[in-house]
């Protein structure tokens, strides 16, 4: 089977009720959940969470609470692969059969049917152990500066100081949007970004990092101009 998780756990500390958040009308948890079940390719959708209010409003939108997540996966330590391991293991447990999980973070609002699907198309056909959302930096990599305590100045490559920006290599940043991977890479928490994984590249116009009030207001802004175009 095809799992889709969804990691949601309580006690966000710099956005208050992060995941279960009025975004633009409804919550946030929402539009992951939504865009899960509209893309067919899942044979269930389910929150991984150790919050009874993020449970009750995931099963409002249509998503499964198979389980409750366990308060040693739910801390501020945790990374994303142990809990999506932790999930795959579970439903093994429960009797189910999972051959290709597909992490979904709580906080994408700007995730899109298309691009689950493109990641599923690239797991396949390279045999890959994950493909992720992905896009590029909006200035080269290799140009960024770093401040003392004093705001002096000094470049992290200063051998790149003089090189023009069209001879650079692009560089790309996770979306934090999804994580396709076979059960298998999951449960032995073989790491994401390896040789063995593929990008999905998006524009930069559908990525926002939401860690912040201000990324939460940027993001908002931000998907309200798409909604008119």
């Amino acid at each position: 089977m095809r799992l889709a998780v969804i990691p949601a756990r309580g006690g966000s500390k710099r956005i208050p009720h992060k995941n279960i958040k009025n975004f633009c009308g409804k919550p946030i948890i929402a539009y992951s959940i939504e865009v899960a079940i509209q893309s067919g390719l899942f044979d269930k959708v389910i929150v991984t969470t150790d919050s009874s209010e993020i449970a009750q409003v995931a099963e409002q939108y249509g998503a499964e609470i198979p389980f409750m997540r366990p308060q040693e996966l739910s801390d501020d330590f945790t990374g994303t692969v142990p809990v999506i391991a932790h999930a795959i293991r579970a439903m093994q447990e429960l009797c189910y059969d999972v051959k290709e999980a597909c992490c979904i973070y709580a906080t994408a609002p700007f995730i899109q049917v298309t691009d689950l699907q493109k990641g599923f198309k690239l797991l396949s056909e390279y045999q890959a152990d994950y493909a992720f959302a992905c896009t590029s930096f909006p200035f080269p990599i290799q140009r960024a500066i770093k401040l003392s305590e004093q705001n002096a100045v000094s470049m992290f490559s200063p051998e790149y100081e003089q090189t023009r920006s069209q001879d650079l290599i692009e560089a790309y940043h996770d979306a934090g949007q999804f994580y396709w991977g076979i059960a298998e890479a999951f449960c032995k928490l073989k790491p994401l970004f390896t040789g063995n994984s593929r990008a999905v590249v998006l524009p930069r116009t559908r990525v926002q990092d939401i860690d912040t009030l201000e990324d939460w207001d940027r993001a908002e802004w931000l998907y309200r101009s798409m909604s008119r175009d």
